[in-house]
């Protein structure tokens, strides 16, 4: 089994391969995605119920999105290797958890489309994230565990009163 498929099935799909191209923002005419500011996404997130969800500290949430997107709603990336597409502020893979209406056998896990979490409201993103981690934990991202675990994120939330 080749490292591609290994990493690929352990975290079913949450974020690219190492082998994926660099993020590609899709330009949406007028309206082209939002980037939070750092307190403000600390504020939206908290607001949304992700601060200590599933015993995860709101630090975690806030680096994942950084690793992952750049806190950019329209953060798209392909990977070849996988045949898929990572999309939004999380970026949630339309191999299992959204759809994309062109990956092949796609599951759909939270049973949404996968331009529903491009919008600048990340209600839909969140509630997505919240069942990938309510299955699989923050592990299913492999940026998060390659550059969050274990570390001190106390930075992501200072100063934001949240």
């Amino acid at each position: 089994m080749s490292k591609l498929t290994r990493v690929t099935k352990t975290r079913r799909g949450c974020t690219h391969q190492a082998t994926s191209r660099p993020v590609a923002i899709e330009d949406r005419g007028a309206s082209k995605g939002k980037t939070f500011e750092r307190c403000e996404l600390a504020k939206t997130l908290k607001n949304l119920g992700l601060a200590g969800y599933k015993g995860i500290s709101l630090a975690n949430w806030m680096c994942l999105a950084k690793v992952e997107s750049g806190y950019n709603t329209q953060a798209i990336k392909y990977s070849s290797g996988g045949k898929s597409t990572d999309y939004g502020i999380f970026q949630i893979n339309s191999k299992w958890w959204c759809n994309d209406g062109k990956t092949p056998k796609a599951v759909n896990g939270c049973g949404v489309s996968c331009s529903a979490l491009l919008k600048d409201d990340i209600t839909q993103a969140v509630a997505c994230a919240k069942k990938i981690v309510s299955q699989l934990g923050l592990t299913a991202w492999v940026a998060w565990k390659n550059k969050c675990q274990n570390r001190d994120l106390t930075s992501y939330v200072k100063g934001c009163g949240v």
